[in-house]
């Protein structure tokens, strides 16, 4: 059996894969480790709980309450909210741990379970590993009152989170028209509340969750809804948000996408204009497109390049103490105001240096010109060879001298499956398909197995 937590906690088809026995025992299990640790030494231990607005997130939460309440944590219920609430609530409120249950951008008969540590980050992986050797181990169970407390606070909480939200901005949005596609998801009631808090004309779209509609063909995975309805409504901009609110994308005036890469080089631009990009420095993933590294060189900006996933682009953030990061997919962590991506925060963020550039946003997006990226998968191969094989070495050093620095060639392995990804980027598409179909039959004869 592989390991049970992946790269963003425990994930799985709900009431098959991920029940409620099972974030029981999850729950128990972090409570021990937690309290081997030290983390609840010299005090009455206390976690905050939230959810997206999936069905089986009702159970999830019965569930993981029970288990940390059995186990001698008194809990806080924060009701739906977006992901990166909870982890700042977790912070705020100085609690020893934080759990959100979602599954983010999967469809709704999927789910997961997130923890936050002390301070609203994410546990690193040994506290994981631990968590996941200690389930279902006999222990002492507490009695009378020492048994965990559990409190309602769900109104406070969305309170609270919006408040914060609309004071890391100083530019009111007074005068732009935006659009808000919620995905029927977490931030559906704190993503418009936040904008309009802060000034903006709010249009919302799919804000109607019914615990079965969350992600359906709306939000930044489907943004096609959103990109008519900023048209239709003749908004500045538009921002569309996945399941948990951990993400933001965005759509112009004329119904273009503009994606996380684009947002990245919007606001690192705008962060070093004002003094606060620690190190001139932006954190990007090695799947951000070779557009955003040229825009950001012109603007004497330098990109740190980290592998794909959110927490290696956090990882690198807070051992350099750089101040902002983020993916292609619109997942942002800008660290003076969050310890996760937030995606209502990014919006807000983007929002707000349009409204003090009086500069639309297609004309803001244009500074990264994104170059024709393709991606093929190559199925049926030996991965583990990828990066020894002589004759693929020599044939992406032979495509990188062809492609110049208007090109890239990257080859990732699959960390689940037997496949070579095989990505290029190039001046134009004819020459990204050629080179990466090339690469492609490379890879298909040197590591067949």
């Amino acid at each position: 059996m592989g390991r049970l937590f992946g790269t963003d906690g425990v994930r799985g088809l709900a009431n098959r894969d991920l029940t409620a026995e099972l974030a029981l025992d999850l729950s128990v299990a972090a409570a021990h480790v937690l309290a081997t640790t030290g983390a609840f030494e010299g005090h009455r231990p206390r976690a905050v709980v939230g959810r997206d607005p999936r069905a089986s997130g009702e159970f999830l939460e019965a569930a993981v309450v029970a288990g940390l309440a059995s186990a001698g944590v008194d809990v806080t219920v924060l009701g739906v909210l977006p992901t990166p609430g909870v982890a700042h609530l977790t912070g705020r409120d100085d609690v020893d741990l934080g759990v959100m249950l979602s599954a983010s951008h999967n469809p709704m008969p999927d789910n997961g379970i997130k923890f936050f540590a002390k301070g609203g980050h994410k546990l690193d992986d040994a506290l994981e590993d631990q968590i996941e050797q200690r389930m279902g181990e006999d222990w002492d169970r507490p009695v009378a009152g020492a048994v965990g407390r559990v409190l309602d606070d769900s109104g406070r909480a969305t309170e609270t989170y919006v408040e914060h939200l609309v004071g890391t901005i100083d530019v009111p949005l007074k005068g732009l028209r935006i659009v808000v596609d919620c995905a029927n998801g977490a931030a559906s009631e704190v993503g418009p509340a936040a904008l309009r808090r802060a000034g903006a004309d709010v249009v919302v779209i799919n804000a109607s969750p019914d615990g079965l509609n969350i992600n359906e063909k709306c939000g930044s995975t489907h943004p096609e809804q959103l990109q008519a309805a900023v048209v239709a409504a003749e908004a500045d901009l538009g921002v569309a948000f996945d399941g948990d609110a951990d993400r933001c994308l965005a759509v112009d005036h004329e119904g273009r996408l503009v994606d996380g890469d684009q947002i990245m080089g919007i606001l690192a631009v705008a962060m070093a204009e004002a003094g606060t990009l620690a190190e001139r420095t932006l954190v990007a993933t090695v799947m951000s497109n070779l557009g955003l590294r040229l825009a950001m060189a012109e603007h004497g900006i330098t990109v740190h390049e980290t592998g794909v996933g959110d927490r290696y682009v956090l990882e690198a953030m807070r051992a350099r103490g750089f101040s902002l990061g983020g993916e292609q997919s619109g997942h942002l962590i800008l660290a003076e105001h969050a310890t996760t991506g937030d995606g209502v925060l990014t919006a807000l963020h983007l929002a707000a240096r349009v409204a003090a550039s009086g500069t639309k946003l297609a004309e803001l997006a244009g500074l990264v010109r994104r170059l024709p990226q393709v991606l093929v998968n190559v199925p049926g191969v030996d991965k583990a060879r990828t990066s020894s094989d002589e004759g693929i070495q020599a044939a992406v050093a032979l495509a990188e001298q062809s492609l110049g620095e208007t090109g890239r060639v990257l080859l990732r392995p699959s960390g689940t499956e037997p496949l070579v990804r095989v990505m290029v980027e190039a001046g134009t598409l004819a020459d990204a398909e050629e080179v990466a179909s090339n690469l492609a039959a490379v890879v298909r004869e040197r590591l067949a197995l």
